[in-house]
């Protein structure tokens, strides 16, 4: 099986041209492929597929098999794949995922995706549309509780459901890998969740790292960026625009007010071609 590897500001995945290739067991095959040890090693497992409703279809598997319903690193990616592999000569394509339609705006440069800006639509704040159980309509900073310490969440569904934490302390210094497991699978978020953790610099400038569902600790996460910039700006931190500085880089995201959409603006790598054996 043919794949390539590509990254998002270091979130990284395995994408395969489902067109020329064909996968029986996704879920199996992220995880194996995922390994970063025995497998090629990876966020997870992205499939480009066609679409009966868009130009392309987007599936998304994380690391330990489960599928995502967004990517926002990975339609940046997807974008960049598919016109500079030419299997499309438009600037700006549209892309089914399981959160709905997405329109990615390509900037190119002799020939070469430089860029990408990503309408993410609009984001659901509603508490019961993340889903999350900690109240009704907007819930901003809710108490939860991990490990007997309490933190203060913002709950915000930007195809993924997310928990935004604003820390006193630096991120740099919180161990993720600690309470990021236990808050991703608290019994508040019956689907899981996401979980930002952030630092607010000034009203333009974010700083967040965060612990994936199915992932765990990456270097990136696009809907979590999304996320971040909306429960921000519901708790009156930061501006509508702001950069979102992540472990692997920086994302401009803008939550329009005319049009209630989300707009997220970032690169996109290629890292390599190669052939997976499967065992």
């Amino acid at each position: 099986m043919r794949f390539t590897k590509m990254h998002g500001l270091g979130n990284d995945y395995v994408y395969v041209n489902a067109f020329e290739e064909t996968i029986v067991d996704p879920a199996a095959l992220a995880v194996r492929i995922s390994d970063r040890h025995f497998g090629v090693g990876s966020d997870g497992l992205v499939m480009i597929c066609p679409s009966e409703t868009a130009d392309f279809r987007m599936r998304m598997f994380n690391a330990d098999g489960s599928e995502g319903d967004m990517c926002g690193n990975a339609s940046r990616c997807v974008a960049k794949y598919v016109y500079e592999r030419g299997m499309t000569d438009k600037a700006t394509v549209t892309l089914e995922t399981p959160a709905g339609i997405k329109t990615l705006m390509m900037t190119v440069e002799e020939g070469v995706v430089t860029g990408v800006r990503v309408d993410m639509g609009e984001p659901k704040v509603a508490c019961q549309d993340v889903p999350c159980l900690l109240g009704e309509g907007v819930v901003k900073m809710a108490p939860i509780e991990a490990l007997g310490r309490i933190f203060y969440i913002t709950p915000v569904c930007t195809g993924n459901p997310h928990g935004v934490i604003v820390l006193d302390e630096p991120v740099e210094d919180f161990p993720l890998e600690i309470y990021g497991p236990v808050l991703e699978r608290h019994p508040a978020f019956p689907k899981r969740a996401n979980i930002e953790f952030v630092n607010v610099i000034s009203r333009d400038r974010l700083r967040m790292r965060v612990w994936e569902r199915g992932s765990g600790v990456t270097l990136a996460c696009g809907t979590g960026s999304c996320a971040v910039l909306v429960a921000c700006h519901l708790n009156g931190l930061c501006e509508r625009r702001a950069a979102v500085v992540l472990d692997g880089g920086e994302l401009v995201n803008e939550w329009d007010e005319a049009t209630g959409h989300v707009f997220m603006n970032g690169p996109a790598t290629f890292v390599f071609d190669g052939e997976y054996k499967h065992p």
